[in-house]
């Protein structure tokens, strides 16, 4: 068989190289692929909106998760770190497979849910979490990443006071946000201090979660 030809039948590379050296399996990641700082230096160069922001930087991902595990401690104050640490993580997946505006999600329909869903369980697993977010928390999680939503829309979007209202309710009474999209290194930097923060406040130690939960 001619080099070229073999070469053609092989299975395609399913696997991405991450900067911590990592390999992660995108068919089957394993928890034990998984870094919080491939995480954070994903997500901190994946923007939301598709980019169509205003602004010297892209509101990243890395910044809006961190908003939003904000926002929970605002709506429900006595929420356990690691249902914090769950909000955080509530969109790592998209360090690999990027930020997805919701039409797009909804026309590429089952097989994209399936594949987020089986990475965002690898994810929750190394670093500690249930595989499965209970649904009262998924719901707060959802509610303020909506929230977010809201202010992203008015500040950076382009959408007007009445359209956010329209698409995203009304925040949490008693909460306001002034966004300034941050440099990427920076949006990085504080997301990995957040996980730090939230990790130790679960009592879950950074270094070696992913062996205790296997």
């Amino acid at each position: 068989m001619r080099k070229g030809l073999r070469k053609a039948q092989q299975e395609p590379r399913a696997w991405q190289r991450m900067l911590s050296g990592r390999r992660l399996d995108l068919l089957d990641p394993s928890p034990m692929d998984i870094e919080i700082e491939d995480i954070a230096h994903g997500l901190a160069r994946v923007a939301r909106w598709n980019g169509q922001t205003t602004g010297e930087h892209a509101f990243s991902v890395a910044q809006h998760s961190v908003v939003v595990e904000e926002i929970c401690a605002h709506i429900q104050p006595d929420l356990e770190p690691r249902w914090r640490l769950a909000a955080l993580l509530h969109d790592a997946s998209e360090y690999v497979i990027g930020d997805m505006i919701s039409p797009f999600k909804a026309a590429l329909g089952l097989d994209y849910k399936v594949f987020e869903a089986r990475l965002e369980t690898a994810i929750h697993i190394r670093f500690g979490l249930p595989a499965k977010t209970p649904t009262p928390i998924k719901k707060l999680i959802k509610q303020a990443d909506v929230a977010c939503a809201f202010f992203e829309a008015t500040q950076l979007a382009g959408f007007s006071h009445a359209e956010s209202l329209v698409f995203f309710g009304a925040p949490p009474t008693g909460y306001t946000l002034h966004i300034e999209p941050l440099p990427p290194s920076q949006a990085q930097a504080r997301y990995v201090q957040r996980y730090h923060v939230l990790s130790e406040a679960a009592g879950f130690a950074a270094s070696d979660v992913a062996f205790e939960t296997e």
